[in-house]
């Protein structure tokens, strides 16, 4: 009995190396090399639900966001510190804090003793952050808008993520702020990712325009506005100079308390 046991050691031992073996990673396997990213736009109506038209609901943004666990958001119509709002209420810093992340504001314009823009949500540490001023063409009544971004790494790879809202009324103007954004983020080399409220359809001029640039996560789009029956789709996101991204998936989330959007999340590989 004793020399059997000594005689089936040796099998045993090479029958557990060989186990072994067999669970190695391939190096060829390129899935173990690959990254996910998971990011979000909502265009947030200053956290006021469309049926509530007095009531400023933060948690309500907070808790829409948290359920679709992004890494990063890209947020239009953000207010602080404005009297409808609240004085003492900063929207972006706010949410940041309700879902432990960074944040970083940038105003488009002043707003019943406040102010008023885009604002972006990381789960990473933020390394830099750029604003681009979208300015109204002269002689147009319509609001300026804005870019916000930051620049930020995962594992390595540096990218740069922004939010923007383009002018709602005019089509002259609305392409004009593209343009302006366009020429200021032509000297980015970096892979850069733009979540943002539109304003105009998949059809329109400024969407073909930043076509020529960037890739969107969807065509043909599910539609965005209005958040009950939703027949138009303004709301899109988009990435450039990454030729490695692959979109894993693009929905519209069916959320229609919080905000008059719905919001949008896509996952990219790469």
């Amino acid at each position: 009995m004793i020399l059997k046991t000594f005689w089936l050691l040796p099998l045993v031992m090479l029958y557990a190396a060989s186990c072994s073996d067999s669970k190695k990673s391939n190096p060829n396997d390129e899935s173990e090399s690959e990254q996910t990213l998971r990011i979000m736009t909502y265009n947030i109506h200053h956290a006021n639900p469309p049926s509530k038209a007095n009531l400023i609901d933060i948690q309500a943004i907070a808790g829409v966001i948290r359920k679709e666990n992004p890494d990063l958001v890209a947020l239009q119509e953000v207010d602080v510190f404005t009297e409808r709002s609240g004085k003492n209420l900063h929207q972006a810093k706010e949410l940041a804090e309700i879902l432990d992340m960074e944040y970083y504001f940038v105003k488009a314009l002043d707003y019943q003793g406040g102010l008023y823009g885009n604002a972006v949500l990381s789960r990473f540490s933020i390394l830099d952050s750029l604003s681009i001023q979208l300015p109204t063409m002269e002689g147009v009544e319509a609001e300026n808008r804005v870019w916000a971004g930051i620049k930020f790494d995962i594992d390595g790879n540096e990218m740069w993520f922004g939010s923007t809202h383009l002018d709602f009324n005019r089509g002259e103007n609305n392409l004009q702020q593209a343009q302006t954004m366009l020429r200021n983020l032509e000297s980015i080399e970096i892979p850069v990712i733009i979540g943002g409220d539109f304003n105009r359809t998949e059809d329109s001029e400024t969407i073909r325009l930043y076509d020529t640039q960037f890739q969107r996560t969807c065509y043909e789009c599910p539609p965005t506005i209005p958040v009950t029956n939703p027949n138009k789709t303004i709301d899109f996101l988009m990435y450039r100079n990454q030729d490695d991204f692959q979109v894993v998936s693009h929905k519209v989330v069916d959320e229609q308390y919080a905000s008059d959007h719905l919001p949008v999340v896509a996952e990219l590989s790469f």
